[in-house]
């Protein structure tokens, strides 16, 4: 069965962030990041990572420098991409201001990369045989159309791969429709009826199902319990809009 965890959490710099302990083994230094702690105000307070919100490009900046300095790396090498709800992998020696995609892979040391997300699901994944690790951005659209898959597909051996499931909407906050619902009525106990032609989506049964059937036995998967419902502690883009971006973050550990 998958292992469901509460994040704790840890001061790192200017920052609080919320290590992820069941990559630690495997050589993985990982961390969500909440919204306190960082200089921007307004609809974005205050630890907005997200360039493309509206937000003012200087307070994001100094946040992903905060971010960066949590996690040990210069600014220049806190990678992330311009995500857009598709199925793209990029390796991170690819990656440049104007990248598309929505998986970033590496086996390097000496950068860290980082995923955006407001509701989301943000993926760890990390490879116990080599020194291959990812994140991965994978809303409804991304799951519907196969991010996890092309993800695993960069790894050897699904077998040996362990994932982290971060912060994510819960099935109680994710009314959809019956056109989003219509994608995932296969998956067991991901839909659940909700009055008139409305569901609720549980986006993380939905990715547990699919990291399965790629072959990543289920004790391999760890979700936290913590949700972005309501947009207190990690932003949240259906509790308020506009809205900041929180990370997941991860490097190889020094």
């Amino acid at each position: 069965m998958p292992r469901d965890v509460t994040l704790a959490s840890e001061v790192r710099g200017a920052l609080s962030v919320h290590p992820v302990e069941s990559v630690r083994d495997f050589g993985v230094d990982a961390f969500v990041t909440d919204r306190f702690n960082g200089v921007s105000t307004g609809d974005y307070a205050s630890l907005n990572l997200g360039d493309h919100v509206g937000d003012d490009e200087a307070a994001v900046e100094e946040n992903r420098r905060r971010v960066a300095e949590a996690v040990g790396v210069p600014r220049a090498r806190l990678l992330t991409v311009r995500q857009v709800h598709g199925t793209t992998v990029k390796e991170a020696r690819e990656v440049d201001a104007t990248t598309r995609a929505d998986a970033l892979l590496t086996d390097e040391e000496d950068l860290a990369l980082a995923i955006l997300v407001a509701d989301c699901l943000p993926v760890l994944v990390v490879d116990a045989s080599s020194r291959r690790f990812a994140v991965v951005h994978a809303g409804w659209r991304g799951l519907a159309e196969g991010t996890i898959a092309s993800t695993l597909e960069r790894f050897d051996d699904p077998h040996r791969v362990h994932v982290f499931i971060g912060p994510s909407i819960s099935l109680e906050g994710y009314q959809v429709g019956p056109e989003v619902a219509a994608h995932f009525r296969d998956v067991p106990r991901a839909v659940l009826a909700d009055g008139g032609d409305r569901s609720r989506l549980d986006l993380r049964q939905v990715a547990t199902t699919q990291l399965v059937a790629a072959g990543v036995p289920d004790g391999q998967v760890v979700r936290s319990l913590e949700v972005t419902d309501g947009g207190e502690v990690f932003f949240s883009d259906r509790a308020q809009r506009p809205c900041g971006r929180f990370a997941l973050v991860a490097k190889r550990a020094s």
